[in-house]
């Protein structure tokens, strides 16, 4: 059952979406609602694209999932896919990691794409879906009450009053004004030692397929050094830096030569760009204030190494938009936005959890830290068990929604918490759903999971009675089963949102689904329009299909509902 096609934003007159930046995650954000028939508004306080440096580089393969629905594969053919990342301590290579590859997905694991040139591809998008951004719009204000949201702005011809229907606010680490508007704190943590980077262009052989992370080498005695390989032979160079790094005289010196070519000898480069920065570790504490909903660095900020940035703000641009859209279109109430600050803020917290401890193994604040990295380095010259210890940075991953009020539990199927780093969590209730080949009778253009799961709740089931090659009655009662289902789903929310059920046997084409999600016959996958699963139940349970669709709309399981037919 193949649910409407999404509204263009012409078919809608009320009041747009406020996006507040233009940075990656305010663009993936209003593509994204523009692709749900959202009329989208963004505003930007520079007066054009600056698009210089690499700054953010590796994105996760969840965030080109999401960018590649919304047309941007170029980002995936344009981007360089490195698969292994090995670690070094002095003189020695630790060990070697290679990217999992859970399901079976066309898309690569990551890849390295500078942060101007995703912008650049988005740009076009914008362009293409008719959604303008307005350049010189510098926020200075906002407030809200029950009907929408008021956002002023200071622009060259005088000072210009937005109106929408709810913001979010993308505005990135120095977008206090919406902070403190809305009176959230963003305390933390920030580190005394810098970070030089380098983007610099030289044939490297072999290290274009390599992420390589450098712990106390000669060339950077006491600190580290890490290389990524990026599109057009560019490699980004990181060193750590004391905290009175001054790169004027480090360049005028001859200094910054001569630590290029401790790395790369006597190969020739030119420096595409270069940069000092420092890191912080905030989170603020609210994500969501009424109509108003923060994503990205203007909510968190997290050290680079995992590349846990760009990606959690992205994803957090596709959890507000599904929710946003569903919300203004009648199928779920406010409520709904409540979950997106419970959902994406722990999500904050965790990556901030992650990287905190990164760099507290990088950067150490006490003797005691100092004294256990060192143990843990040299121990890992020789007992592969001290491997897992050594902390270069726990790669991007999605956020699993378990403990999430949408989220019914399957005690059959328990989260069994954070895996190992380089692998993903078995497939339950709150976790993303691995993608895979898929063919959907009479949708031809439907190739993979993901983008079906992208336009509404989807409802898989498991081989029923009477599967393919059974008899007439067998599969009669099998279609019986999947209309049912699908009535209850559909029944189950204030409006009708999409709803599509399908068997997983049906769809299926390589087996993959089936050995990942291992369904039990008649069982129900309830999955939400950003992938993750939100219950496993039986089909043959309509008040369990019923509970479970109204709970992942943010409804209470046990309001009233439509009829269902028996």
């Amino acid at each position: 059952m193949r649910p409407p096609a999404p509204r263009t934003p012409a078919d809608t007159a009320t009041d747009p979406v406020l996006v507040l930046g233009a940075g990656p995650v305010g663009q993936t954000a209003a593509l994204l609602l523009a692709r749900r028939g959202v009329p989208v508004l963004v505003v930007d306080g520079r007066p054009e694209r600056d698009a210089v440096g690499s700054k953010a580089i590796c994105q996760q393969r969840d965030v080109l999932d999401v960018w590649d629905w919304l047309g941007g594969g170029r980002i995936i053919e344009e981007g360089l896919t490195w698969d292994t990342a090995r670690t070094f301590y002095q003189g020695h290579e630790l060990f070697s990691v290679r990217l999992p590859d859970p399901g079976v997905s066309s898309l690569p694991s990551f890849v390295n794409i500078s942060q101007s040139r995703t912008e650049e591809v988005l740009d076009d998008l914008l362009a293409r879906a008719g959604v303008q951004i307005s350049w010189g719009h510098e926020v200075t204000g906002i407030d809200q009450d029950a009907d929408g949201v008021t956002v002023e702005c200071a622009t060259p011809d005088g000072p210009v009053r937005l109106r929408g229907s709810h913001a979010l606010s993308c505005m990135g680490a120095h977008g206090g004004v919406v902070r403190k508007a809305l009176g959230l704190d963003f305390s933390g943590t920030s580190f005394d030692d810098r970070f030089l980077i380098c983007d610099i262009r030289a044939d490297l052989g072999d290290w274009e397929r390599e992420r390589r992370f450098y712990f106390d080498p000669e060339w950077n005695p006491g600190r580290q050094v890490l290389i990524h390989p990026c599109p057009d032979s560019v490699f980004r160079i990181d060193w750590q830096v004391p905290s009175d790094f001054d790169l004027e005289a480090e360049e005028s010196s001859g200094r910054l030569d001569a630590r290029i070519r401790q790395i790369i000898g006597d190969t020739p480069y030119e420096i595409v760009w270069h940069s000092v920065y420092r890191f912080h570790t905030r989170v603020t504490d609210r994500m969501r204030c009424g109509r108003i909903l923060l994503a990205g660095d203007n909510a968190h900020l997290v050290a680079p190494f995992g590349a846990r940035g760009l990606n959690s703000g992205v994803q957090d641009a596709e959890n507000a938009a599904w929710k946003l859209a569903y919300v203004r279109d009648g199928w779920a109430g406010e409520e709904l936005l409540e979950s997106y600050h419970t959902e994406r803020h722990a999500a904050a917290l965790e990556n901030a959890d992650v990287t905190s401890a990164t760099m507290r193994f990088l950067v150490p604040q006490d003797e005691a830290e100092r004294e256990r990295r060192i143990s843990v380095l040299r121990q890992a010259v020789t007992d592969a068990q001290a491997h897992p210890d050594v902390d270069s940075g726990r790669l991007a991953e999605p956020f699993w929604y378990t403990g999430s009020a949408l989220t019914t539990a399957c005690p059959e199927r328990p989260f069994g918490g954070r895996p190992p780093r380089g692998q993903a969590p078995a497939p339950c209730p709150g976790v993303i759903l691995p993608d895979a080949p898929v063919t959907v009778a009479g949708r031809p253009e439907v190739k993979r999971l993901r983008p079906l799961l992208r336009e509404g709740l989807t409802l898989l089931l498991g081989a029923g009675e009477g599967a393919a090659g059974e008899g007439g009655g067998a599969r009669a009662d099998r279609e019986a089963l999947r209309a049912v289902v699908h009535a209850t789903a559909t029944a189950t929310g204030a409006a009708p949102a999409p709803v599509t059920t399908l068997y997983l046997d049906d769809i299926d084409t390589t087996g993959a689904l089936r050995r990942a999600l291992t369904p039990e016959p008649g069982q129900v996958w309830l999955v939400r329009p950003d992938a993750h699963v939100a219950a496993v139940v039986p089909g043959t349970d309509p008040e369990a299909v019923r509970a479970a669709v109204r709970t992942a709309l943010g409804h209470p399981a046990t309001d009233p509902v439509d009829t269902v037919p028996a």
